[in-house]
């Protein structure tokens, strides 16, 4: 039992580590981008375009690779997915144009699986009331975003910007060798556990409730993504500061998200996941309803004069009013998969990929609706009022299932006391006349 134990905590360790050093890949257009942004003179709409080609291919490949590891090794998938990554990040110096760049952001985002594939290879080694802590810790390797805030900066002013894609590729290569050295391969039990059969890892698809989780980690993590990708221009074109002071303030509200995902978890292992998402909605829209007022001049014509108003929200705020978001976005992140895997324990790689897909197409879709919001309205918070919209239909979706979950509760509980009996004599109805 203290082996087994052993092996866990060194799979949490090396999963965690490998699903980081993935992110970092991931989101390295957050870095990347921005020069980009400069050279080719880009739109706001080509700009959420670019940023949000990884997450495109990497939303899209999370759902077959969640069914494909229900039946192989996810180990051994884990060191395939990150040889696959190596071609293009040696690669990256090359590439000047456009369209190129939006080919090699396609070929990053093989990184954006790992999530999937470190997911169904932590979940065996916990019990069930030990999923949300274990989860939430392998779930702040989304501070991997923040070692590519950090990192990449760093070698573009070190050894210049063709560096970039190098050093990711030694450092994955390295990743490689440590998990194949030291994560432990699933034990005989594991593998005995695995269900071969496709049907029933698909039936639980035809249920509603895998998709209103997946449209809450639309917004828990799908948001988040599109946001440490939005952030950098944002702060650059509104609040006039530096690049590394953009970069700066961005790390800060991935770091603190991504930290808080562990600490997430266990509220969700103590408290219920459902009590804490309501938390995180509320939380978030409060702030967005802030954060979406655009700056505006106000005259109120006064008896004796003129009263001239000026409303903005300043650097200060709007970073302060991020972090709440940050933090209770992390929160989110790890209640909804506590919520899966009590749910659906047997089903995390097909369930868990869905859901994640879900989640990932939302880092995908918001950046390129953040653009075009912008470009049509022409204000900078446009992107801050869509996301008020999104939340505010999760949270209606949210609210209409648990009043229908709590009307079957007393239907099934009437049927079982025979409440519902067509005979009045038993239950104290009136009889035919």
């Amino acid at each position: 039992m203290q082996y087994t134990q052993q092996l866990a905590g060194r799979a949490l360790i090396f999963a965690s580590a490998m699903f980081a050093a993935n992110f970092s890949v991931w989101t390295l257009y957050a870095v990347l981008g921005v020069e980009v942004r400069e050279q080719l003179q880009l739109s706001a709409t080509e700009y959420g375009i670019l940023l949000a080609a990884p997450i495109l291919s990497g939303a899209l490949l999370r759902f077959p690779v969640g069914f494909l590891v229900e039946y192989f090794s996810a180990k051994k998938l884990i060191l395939l997915q990150m040889l696959l990554l190596l071609p293009v990040l040696f690669l990256l110096p090359y590439i000047d144009s456009y369209r190129a760049h939006l080919l090699a952001g396609l070929w990053l985002g093989i990184s954006g699986v790992s999530f999937v594939l470190g997911i169904r290879y932590i979940s065996p080694w916990f019990e069930r009331g030990r999923q949300g802590t274990a989860m939430g810790i392998f779930g702040a390797g989304n501070a991997g975003a923040a070692i590519t805030l950090a990192l990449a900066p760093a070698i573009q002013n070190w050894f210049g910007r063709e560096w970039i894609g190098p050093a990711y590729g030694i450092g994955i290569f390295l990743m490689v060798l440590l998990f194949e050295l030291f994560a432990p391969e699933e034990t005989r039990y594991m593998r005995s556990r695995r269900k071969p059969d496709l049907r029933s890892h698909l039936t639980p698809l035809l249920q509603i409730r895998v998709w209103r989780y997946g449209l809450y980690y639309y917004f828990v993590f799908g948001s988040f993504l599109a946001l440490l990708l939005w952030l950098p221009n944002y702060y650059l074109s509104v609040y006039q500061v530096s690049t590394p002071v953009a970069m700066t303030l961005t790390l800060l509200f991935v770091a603190l998200s991504s930290s808080m995902r562990a600490l997430g978890g266990w509220f969700a292992d103590r408290y219920g996941s459902r009590t804490v998402n309501w938390s995180v909605f509320w939380t978030c829209l409060v702030c967005l309803f802030f954060l979406s007022y655009p700056p505006t001049s106000m005259t109120i014509h006064g008896v004796e004069r003129d009263v001239h108003l000026n409303i903005e929200v300043g650097i200060e705020l709007f970073t302060l009013l991020l972090l709440v978001i940050g933090i209770a976005q992390g929160f989110g992140r790890a209640s909804v998969y506590k919520a899966l895997h009590d749910n659906y324990p047997a089903h995390m790689g097909s369930v868990g990929g869905t859901v994640a897909t879900i989640g990932a197409l939302g880092g995908f879709t918001l950046p390129v609706l953040f653009g075009i919001a912008q470009d049509l309205v022409g204000i900078h918070s446009a992107a801050f009022m869509l996301l008020y919209g999104v939340l505010a239909f999760c949270m209606l979706v949210m609210y209409l299932a648990i009043k229908r979950e709590n009307y079957m509760q007393r239907l099934q509980f009437a049927q079982q006391n025979n409440f519902l009996n067509d005979e009045g004599g038993e239950t104290g109805a009136l009889p035919d006349r």
